[in-house]
């Protein structure tokens, strides 16, 4: 048997097939998928990351070798390539909790916001439905993604598949959030979380503007763990965004990293740390309001409410980020006796000041453009 050396330069893996996309990057070619926060050097290296995180679990970044990148900012106008989209049947979608489960998980949370134990928890439903692929292999994620950015253009849009048995870890999440969770540009990091959902401006409420108002704060105190002192400020407060068939209350807290963060092979473990999961799906106090999240639901978010989006880091080491939080997403997962199960979550934050049968509505208010979108051939 032949002995190599240990210095001899290795052969290069070939890439594995898979695809991203995003406003102005497309990507494919699957170098290698790491865990994030356990190997955050890897993401110090030039390249382009994908990223997509769980909600309660891991996020995971997968590492691209062909990269297409125009204008990172503004909407995905651009259509991602795909064939025609197969959806679910339009009633074939069936809910994790039943609207009086979810009318009780609203009167409970605000049970323990009389309590003291919380200010505010973001409770969420999973709606699923039987998906097996038309003619084998696995849905086209771009092709859904293609029918979203047509019906429902937003700000975050995009997606990340690789398939399983591909050579590296499968993933299949397509998103068409409103959200940002954080950006990275240099050493200036900036979040801006959406709390306050509406049909139109005149019916938000004072509790959507209180609401806001707790979660900016939250937002604020996570960045500046990361941050230094002095810098983390709110640019934004209460601004009003219109989506398709909606609007919702926005803010921007800004700040700059510590040089000990912005410098470090753990820069992205140490963001994490201080910031995941994104505050306006969760709730105040954060730890609490997981506590509660966990009691309370019934099926797990999976990367719904946790994050999408990419890491690009130049030749120079300057690292540019865009990582949305993945609500108003899909996620496909292979099912033995289904062929394929695609899932959709929403939610609405509960506050005192909710009303069970208003939070269900809003439920309802963010699912139903999209999972018409999602359902049925187009």
């Amino acid at each position: 048997m032949p002995v190599t050396s240990l210095d001899a330069p290795r052969t290069p893996e070939p890439p594995s097939a898979g695809a991203a996309w995003f406003a102005g990057v497309r990507a494919q070619g699957v170098v290698e998928c790491v865990d994030v926060r356990a190997s955050p050097e890897r993401l110090a290296a030039p390249g382009f990351w994908a990223v997509v995180g769980e909600f309660d679990g891991s996020v995971r970044a997968w590492r691209f070798a062909e990269v297409s990148r125009g204008a990172h900012e503004g909407p995905a106008e651009e259509q991602p390539a795909g064939g025609a989209w197969h959806g679910p049947a339009p009633d074939a979608w069936s809910s994790s909790m039943s609207r009086a489960q979810y009318l009780d998980a609203v009167t409970r949370t605000r049970e323990e916001i009389r309590r003291g134990r919380v200010y505010q928890a973001n409770i969420c439903r999973v709606l699923s439905a039987p998906l097996e692929p038309v003619g084998g292999g696995e849905p086209d994620a771009q092709a859904l993604s293609a029918v979203l950015t047509t019906g429902n253009p937003a700000p975050y849009a995009g997606g990340v598949h690789v398939a399983t048995g591909g050579g590296a870890e499968p993933v299949w999440v397509v998103t068409a959030s409103p959200e940002l969770f954080l950006r990275v540009d240099g050493d200036v990091i900036t979040s801006a979380p959406i709390k306050g959902t509406a049909e139109h401006p005149d019916a938000l409420q004072a509790k959507d503007r209180a609401e806001n108002v707790m979660i900016t704060d939250l937002v604020r105190n996570d960045l500046q763990r990361v941050c230094e002192p002095g810098t983390v400020e709110v640019v934004d407060l209460l601004a009003l965004e219109q989506h398709p068939g909606l609007v919702h209350l926005v803010s921007t807290v800004q700040g700059r990293l510590l040089p000990e963060v912005a410098g470090s092979p753990r820069m992205w473990a140490d963001v994490l740390d201080a910031a995941y999961p994104p505050a306006s799906v969760s709730g105040a106090p954060k730890s609490s309001a997981l506590q509660v999240i966990a009691e309370l639901e019934r099926a797990a978010r999976g990367p719904y409410c946790g994050t999408v989006g990419w890491i690009d880091v130049a030749e120079d080491g300057c690292v540019r980020a865009e990582l949305a939080v993945a609500i108003r997403s899909f996620w496909w997962t292979p099912d033995a006796h289904a062929g394929g199960v695609l899932r959709f979550g929403t939610g609405a934050g509960i506050t005192w000041g909710s009303d069970a049968e208003g939070e269900w509505a809003e439920t309802e208010l963010k699912a139903r453009r999209l999972v018409a979108l999602a359902s049925a051939e187009r």
